[in-house]
């Protein structure tokens, strides 16, 4: 398995021919191809390449998928004693990549893979001439000429049990407003004067 070791904004990822690589956000649009260049380490199956610090002539070459928002920290600084409580939050940027070609000095474009088409098996035993009748099938004429199956009739209940039970039919009057109450008359009261010693 073919497998590179890549530097991108300070930290190391590990990149595989069509997998995916979850960096910082790069300053790219979407869909545009990205040489990632320092490259520590390129394993090939059994054969091992260590950088001294990097490998020239072996990019990583991918294309940006989308930029997103990842999930988000809570910073909360905290002094007893002193009323300090300072609480903030943050959310990284990143920029998804998927990983295209390891190594090559340019970008090889390859054809998508077609699907096969599925392709039916016959049984052993159609083979040897038992052969299963196909589902008989209705066509539109034969519908129509098939009489509706009647639905079974429900019982009549009675008016009076009828109008126990229907619920109050509603209708569009609108209820008379009662007149607005007399609002309370105020008494003004003296209130009686302390004592003076």
């Amino acid at each position: 398995m073919k497998y590179a070791i890549v530097e991108s904004g300070g930290k190391q990822y590990r990149a595989v021919e069509g997998g995916t690589l979850e960096v910082d956000r790069l300053p790219v649009e979407a869909g545009a191809n990205v040489k990632l260049e320092q490259i520590l380490l390129l394993a090939d199956g059994e054969s091992i390449t260590v950088g001294t610090p990097v490998i020239k002539d072996s990019p990583v070459w991918t294309t940006v998928i989308e930029h997103f928002k990842g999930e988000k920290v809570v910073i909360f600084n905290y002094s007893p004693k002193k009323r300090i409580r300072v609480k903030t939050g943050h959310r990284q940027s990143y920029t998804r990549l998927l990983v295209e070609q390891i190594g090559g000095s340019e970008l090889m474009k390859r054809e998508p893979v077609k699907k096969a088409e599925k392709v039916v098996e016959v049984k052993a035993e159609a083979a040897k001439g038992k052969v299963e009748k196909p589902a008989k099938t209705e066509t539109a004429a034969s519908k129509e000429k098939k009489p509706a199956a009647k639905a079974p009739a429900k019982p009549v209940k009675s008016s009076a049990a009828k109008s126990k039970t229907a619920p109050a039919k509603k209708t569009d009057k609108k209820p008379a407003k009662a007149a607005p109450k007399p609002a309370a008359k105020k008494t003004a009261t003296k209130k009686p004067a302390a004592a003076k010693k």
